[in-house]
């Protein structure tokens, strides 16, 4: 279908002194000490760095992000509440025999915790104990929660990882890759209530303290997130996110040889990412970019929009030679559902194209009576004749 070209102004875009300066030389990626990383912007989705990033790798205790995952997607529907009094049943208590030498919240069998505290097992103190009782309570058992998790998975996109237990002690049928764990982990970010967890430090139960083994929640004030994860087949691995000057990366690393190495190599990323590139908000969802004509409809015109936030993340410096078009059907018939597709926002960086989003309608747009109806195909049939 023919489309009607308009110029376009990414008017959220603010130019800075540096933005308009020289703009930044992007050097090659950094070399990182893990079997698999990935480095991506939160909000773009853009990826700045991976390595294996699709390889099947046991993922330990990054497991428990999918753990919270569901659990804050059940909190979400009003399906549970962190309110609730969990039983803690006996595959779920702390002296489990698989559990030993293993991260605990030290749970007791038969004693009732509330949902919200073992919420805080999960994420804090990493307890495998907690995050089957989670499980049992969402689902039932562990198997049917396992199953959930599969299906999270396949609904989000993660088409490298594969559940069978809610803490991730080792499984050759348990994987996930460095990519998934991004995916997953920006799917967190959103349950902003839920995420916060990730940046708390410490987490008192049963008079006992425990510090979330997260170390960049010490060093680096930016970090607010998310999750470690150990064991001799998995190494030693973090995700992690964090947010400056309202940019907001997720650096994964799998298979690197120590906590501190772990932590060492996410600074390489994070520090990369943050140096070299910049994000920015061009348009909000819901907000009309342009009205264009409709024919044979109730009302003679309807607003375009994009669905979603539109962001782009490009090398820091550059955000001058952004610029954007709005390619719009040339003719519009109604009925137009809201949502409907109807054009596109193309946005380019120095001649090359690096975003095409949907247009689509804001709102309705009716049929318009029989009258309005023949006059309008009138019209069109000589505006068809004249083209």
């Amino acid at each position: 279908m023919f489309k009607q070209m308009f110029a376009a102004v990414a008017a959220t875009v603010v130019m800075s002194s540096a933005s308009l300066a020289q703009p930044d030389l992007v050097p090659a990626a950094p070399s990182v000490a893990a079997s698999a990383y990935f480095l991506m912007d939160a909000n773009s989705g853009k990826v700045l760095i991976e390595h294996n990033a699709d390889e099947r790798l046991p993922p330990a205790s990054l497991t428990k992000l999918m753990t919270s995952y569901v659990l804050s997607y059940e909190l979400e529907r009003g399906q549970v509440s962190n309110d609730d009094l969990v039983t803690i049943s006996k595959n779920a208590w702390a002296q489990n025999p698989i559990f030993n030498g293993s991260s605990l919240m030290w749970i007791e069998v038969g004693k009732q915790v509330p949902l919200g505290e073992l919420h805080k097992g999960v994420v804090i103190s990493s307890g495998n104990d907690s995050s089957v009782a989670v499980a049992e309570h969402i689902a039932g058992s562990e198997d049917a929660f396992a199953s959930m998790m599969n299906q999270h998975a396949a609904m989000l996109g993660m088409t490298n990882s594969h559940f069978v237990n809610s803490h991730g002690l080792p499984d050759p049928d348990h994987y996930t890759s460095a990519r998934d764990l991004a995916i997953l982990s920006k799917a967190i970010i959103a349950y902003k209530n839920e995420y916060a967890l990730y940046s708390e430090r410490d987490f008192i139960f049963n008079n006992i303290r425990q510090s979330n083994r997260n170390g960049l929640l010490w060093s680096d004030p930016t970090v607010d997130g998310l999750k470690t994860g150990h064991t001799t087949t998995a190494g030693y691995c973090l995700v992690t996110s964090a947010k400056r000057e309202g940019m907001r990366l997720i650096a994964v690393v799998m298979g690197t040889s120590s906590t501190q190495a772990r932590e060492r190599e996410t600074q390489k990323l994070l520090s990369y990412g943050f140096r070299y590139f910049e994000t920015h908000q061009l348009y909000s969802g819901g907000t009309e970019l342009i009205r264009a004509k409709v024919w044979k409809g109730a009302s003679e015109e309807v607003s375009l929009g994009v669905q979603k936030d539109v962001f782009i993340t490009i090398p820091r410096g550059k955000s001058d030679t952004l610029d954007a078009q709005l390619n719009v059907d040339e003719v519009l018939i109604a009925p137009i559902a809201a949502d409907q597709e109807h054009g596109e926002l193309v946005v380019n960086m120095e001649g090359a194209e690096k975003l095409r989003v949907p247009l689509v309608a804001l709102e309705a747009v009716e049929e318009g009576g029989i009258l309005k109806r023949l006059w309008d195909s009138v019209v069109l049939f000589f505006v068809n004749l004249i083209s």
